[in-house]
């Protein structure tokens, strides 16, 4: 029925719950660079602000959810995923990283994955992680992805998130790996059953009032085809689903398939700036390169002191600190790349948690104050020295700094990474408003990701 139709039904199409800020962005290059029109909110929406966005097809609210514990999620996701599903949309995602690092303690994809199924009257709720676009694949429910140095690793055996300092993945078996944050049944379609045409077989003999979770591997275009249209068909009454930006990826493909989107992706090209600020809160080794990398194509590095920060009198001071040394470099031409890592092996990453503890905190609470004292810097630095273009790296904070400039929303403005779009930020006051402000995750863009973001270049183009 719906290959048959001429195109796509009227109102939402989707709407999501980031678990990260940088994440949530990641959905909305996906889906703008296919033609789905999409906004992400910063809040839960109200009527009124969905007005401003009248040609969404989409909308996203970016969350933190990623790095916190099961308690924080049963008290605060429920009323997102309700405010979410009253928008009407046919399918609800919680949308996860494309490398599902998570665990029973933090950032539980199953916690997730109960309390969302009880907003929407599916009886089936898939799984997309693979995207081969990011070069993320999933076979025979195993997860594989690709390290800085450009070769695909078993998830398991991943340079970085094999390592990853709070939620290692020690699991390529998504369906093992996820059995251990619910008690929900797991199942899969593989490779061979999408081959033989044996999906939407497979989905109905596991449908019951449990709602099991159906991993769906996604290798290539082809079966990323398949995925979508499996999960577009079996849509019914509505379906909560906990995929990476695999679903969009997987979605747009069958719709274009149908020929209700335009045949060739594609997003306006950027624009450059003289200069910009930066802030990164990111340890993988893959920022730490782009760190470097930065530094050759002329941006000035100035590194965060973590231990000072996490004390109320320090973190202050190093605001100021920063702050001043990134208008001095803004003023001259330059362009303030302001890190609190280079890498997992920094002895910033490394003694971590003996500042935290040092400090009365947590290594969550730890986090959250880099996070708050990089927000800090760049707020300061906006309010001294106006800027058109913003750059974060690391999604708590990312999380940290949007919140900080007032960001109410914000849409796709331009090409610059896969997973990593340049946005126009909305906000109703005045150092965000109608700024451009990209959000990278620790693992995605390239080597010279800093360098093409201030000079308005798309790094598929490298």
């Amino acid at each position: 029925m719906d290959a048959a139709s001429s195109r796509l039904p009227e109102g939402l199409l989707l709407a999501y719950y980031g678990d990260d800020f940088t994440g949530s962005t990641d959905v909305l290059e996906a889906f703008t660079a296919a033609g789905v029109e999409t906004v992400l909110f910063l809040r839960p929406p109200e009527a009124g602000d969905l007005a401003h966005f009248p040609d969404a097809r989409c909308v996203g609210l970016a969350g933190l959810s990623r790095g916190r514990d099961p308690a924080w999620m049963q008290q605060h996701l429920p009323q997102a995923f309700e405010r979410l599903s009253a928008l009407g949309a046919p399918i609800l995602q919680y949308k996860v990283c494309s490398t599902f690092d998570s665990s029973p303690a933090i950032g539980s994809i199953g916690q997730a994955i109960d309390l969302g199924v009880r907003c929407c009257q599916g009886d089936w709720s898939p799984v997309i992680v693979g995207a081969p676009r990011l070069r993320r694949f999933q076979v025979f429910g195993h997860l594989f992805a690709a390290a800085s140095d450009g070769q695909v690793y078993r998830i398991d055996r991943h340079p970085t998130m094999s390592r990853h300092p709070v939620t290692p993945m020690d699991e390529s078996d998504l369906r093992l790996h996820l059995g251990r944050q619910t008690a929900r049944p797991i199942s899969g379609i593989d490779l061979a059953q999408l081959a033989a045409g044996q999906g939407a077989a497979q989905i109905d003999a596991l449908r019951n009032r449990t709602v099991p979770v159906v991993m769906i591997d996604v290798a290539d275009t082809a079966t990323q085809l398949e995925a979508g249209r499996l999960v577009w068909e079996g849509r019914g009454a509505g379906l909560f689903s906990a995929s990476s930006s695999g679903l969009q990826y997987a979605l747009a493909a069958w719709w274009r398939h149908c020929g209700w989107l335009p045949a060739q992706p594609s997003l306006p090209a950027g624009r450059p700036v003289s200069r910009m600020a930066a802030v990164s809160g990111s340890c993988s080794p893959v920022s730490a390169q782009q760190i470097e990398a930065a530094a050759q194509a002329g941006f000035h590095l100035q590194a965060l002191d973590v231990a000072a920060s996490l004390t109320g009198q320090g973190g202050a001071a190093q605001v100021e600190r920063q702050v001043q040394a990134a208008v001095k470099v803004l003023r001259a031409g330059g362009s303030p790349l302001i890190h609190s890592a280079l890498g997992p092996d920094d002895p910033r990453v490394t003694g971590f948690d003996d500042c935290a503890s040092r400090a009365g905190m947590s290594r969550t609470q730890g986090a959250e104050r880099i996070g708050q004292v990089l927000a800090d810097i760049m707020r300061g630095i906006l309010e001294t020295e106006p800027l058109e273009r913003v750059v974060v790296a690391g999604g708590d904070s990312a999380g940290a700094v949007a919140s900080r400039l007032g960001i109410d929303a914000l849409t796709v403005s331009a090409a610059l990474a896969p997973g990593v779009p340049m946005c126009r930020a909305w906000s109703s006051r005045g150092t965000a408003r109608s700024l451009e402000i990209a959000l990278k995750g620790g693992q995605l863009g390239g080597l010279h990701f800093y360098r093409n973001a201030r000079d308005g270049r798309d790094s598929a183009a490298d």
